[in-house]
């Protein structure tokens, strides 16, 4: 994908879009624009940029956020001048939602590259005008073409924040570099619960200098302390660059609010939080996702829904999955009847899973999920002392506890034929290829399918993680620390973000693990299924990895 056929790099530079201060640089084809009130004191300033959200055909959604009461004002046209736009007049951005503002873009022409410029209009002078900040990105196309997108979680965790001397989290940079169409962040896409001080002693006595706001120096209580954990991430150079130009997909996981919660989440021994309701801040927390995510909401029936579907053409749907809101309490996980402790999507969720995935008649159907199926993710012992389970894995065996539940869905996957199925997952920290087979599985009733773990963005990296054989895992690829370390800073380079190609004729889908640097370090192609049902994948053995 080169600049010549896609010059979103070219563009953002000869826009300006610099970000590096609160005001943009005035770009020469706004002259024409009516008079503005020049006064930083009177006009609003929209210092985070903007954030693309929720690509699918025909719409994507538009954030921004101002600093003071007032209104969106969006353009939108299919060249750089702007000279052919469509001016809409957005929604208020007012306290209550901590100024931010969204604005759906629909109607858009399948396939094309859209520019955007938004604004921000006082309240008290219409000429009080904010500097444009600009953006582009492309539609989703109703034809197959060649498709990128990169996916990956786990952003400024540990204590891992924003290093100016590092390059901030040079890692965005990378991803943008790839030039995807879209991104799906898999989650952790704040840490509430982390603490970040001005410097910290990494490996090797090296020394990580962050920068710290109020917000972030503490562990997230009050709304404004988790909207600030948002706000401190669009600090960060390479992210605003990052978001003018790659439309994202958002789904969240349990640091959005604190530490492996759930019913069961006890904080009364945390010596960090004065706020030991876990549900109050729970709702905190969500109220702050849903105001900074680049996320289409979803309706009146059930405004804080996260799961979905988004459609890209006759090659993709990505179907994102939601396993935080409907789970129940973090248990031991080993009931054997499904009931509300065994819950980890609910039961709506996996009829619409079940519904869309059969109706599905993309290629490729991509299952977004905040957590890996297969690797056993602890969260301590219950008062029996025995382990308690944070995701759906719980030691090998036969399926149990939250295992049920995706028991259901895989063997729903294969008695409905439906086809060409791929997880992408983060939250391990540190990147995985798995390989799900039947035959080395205790539960067996599922067709074969690949797993693809990546991350972390900008926080530590630990692992691997233990197999559970419940659904038959096996490890194909993995990178992760050496054996007896954790906590590995971003100077160790074990970062790493996923990146999927689809090739437009063949529909061939190609996974690459990437590293800080964009290096690609594994590859997997896979073919899609077009025989009888029951041949599975058509794998080439051109597995590319580290020697």
């Amino acid at each position: 994908m080169s600049d010549s056929k896609h010059p979103r790099r070219l563009f953002l530079q000869s826009s300006a879009l610099t970000l590096g201060s609160a005001a943009l640089v005035r770009p020469s084809w706004a002259a024409g624009a009516p008079a503005l009130i020049t006064s930083d004191a009177v006009r609003p300033v929209a210092a985070q940029g903007l954030q693309l959200g929720d690509p699918t055909q025909g719409a994507t959604l538009l954030w921004s956020r101002a600093d003071r009461a007032s209104r969106m004002i969006v353009e939108w046209s299919l060249d750089e001048s702007f000279r052919k736009s469509r001016r809409i007049i957005g929604p208020y951005a007012l306290e209550e939602t901590d100024f931010t503002a969204r604005q759906d873009l629909v109607g858009l022409p399948a396939g094309r590259d859209v520019f955007v410029r938004v604004q921000f209009q006082g309240l008290d002078n219409s000429r009080a005008m904010s500097e444009p900040v600009l953006g582009r990105f492309s539609v989703p196309s109703t034809r197959p073409r060649d498709l990128r997108f990169v996916w990956g979680g786990d952003t400024a965790g540990q204590g891992w924040g924003i290093n100016p001397s590092f390059g901030g989290m040079k890692i965005y940079e990378a991803m943008r570099q790839r030039q995807p169409q879209f991104f799906l962040h898999s989650g952790d896409t704040i840490y509430a619960d982390g603490p970040i001080k001005e410097s910290v002693t990494a490996e090797n006595g090296q020394l990580w200098t962050n920068i710290v706001t109020p917000e972030v120096a503490k562990v997230a209580e009050t709304l404004d302390e988790y909207r600030g954990r948002y706000r401190y991430n669009l600090l960060d150079e390479n992210v605003r660059r990052f978001n003018a130009e790659v439309p994202q997909i958002w789904q969240w996981d349990d640091h959005e609010v604190t530490n492996n919660w759930s019913d069961a989440k006890d904080l009364s021994a945390d010596a960090r939080y004065t706020e030991k309701n876990v549900p109050l801040l729970t709702a905190r927390g969500t109220r702050a996702f849903l105001d900074y995510a680049p996320m289409r909401p979803f309706s009146a029936v059930e405004s804080q829904r996260v799961y979905r579907k988004l459609s890209h053409g006759p090659q993709l749907d990505v179907f994102v999955i939601d396993m935080r809101s409907y789970r129940g309490p973090n248990t031991h996980n080993r009931q054997t009847e499904a009931g509300p402790d065994t819950a980890i999507l609910g039961r709506e969720q996996i009829e619409w899973l079940k519904t869309e995935l059969k109706k599905s008649r993309a290629t490729w159907k991509v299952i977004a999920s905040d957590m890996p199926l297969g690797l056993q993710i602890g969260d301590g012992k219950d008062a029996q002392g025995r382990a308690r389970w944070e995701g759906p894995a719980n030691g090998d065996g036969p399926a149990l506890g939250r295992e049920l539940e995706i028991a259901e869905v895989l063997r729903f996957i294969k008695h409905e034929r439906v086809r060409n199925t791929v997880w992408l997952t983060a939250d391990v920290h540190y990147c995985a290829a798995h390989r799900y087979e039947p035959a080395k599985a205790q539960f067996q009733d599922f067709e074969p399918f690949w797993e693809f773990v990546a991350g972390p963005l900008n926080a530590g990296t630990f692992g691997p993680n233990a197999l559970d054989n419940t659904f038959g895992p096996q490890v194909v690829f993995q990178k992760a620390p050496p054996a007896g370390q954790a906590n590995l800073s971003p100077f160790a380079g074990l970062q790493f973000f996923g990146e999927v190609n689809i090739d437009r004729h063949s529909h061939a889908l190609t996974v690459d693990f990437r590293d800080i640097d964009g290096v690609s370090i594994f590859s997997k192609t896979l073919q899609p299924v077009r025989g009888p049902f029951g041949q599975g994948f058509f794998d080439r053995d051109d597995d590319r990895s580290e020697g």
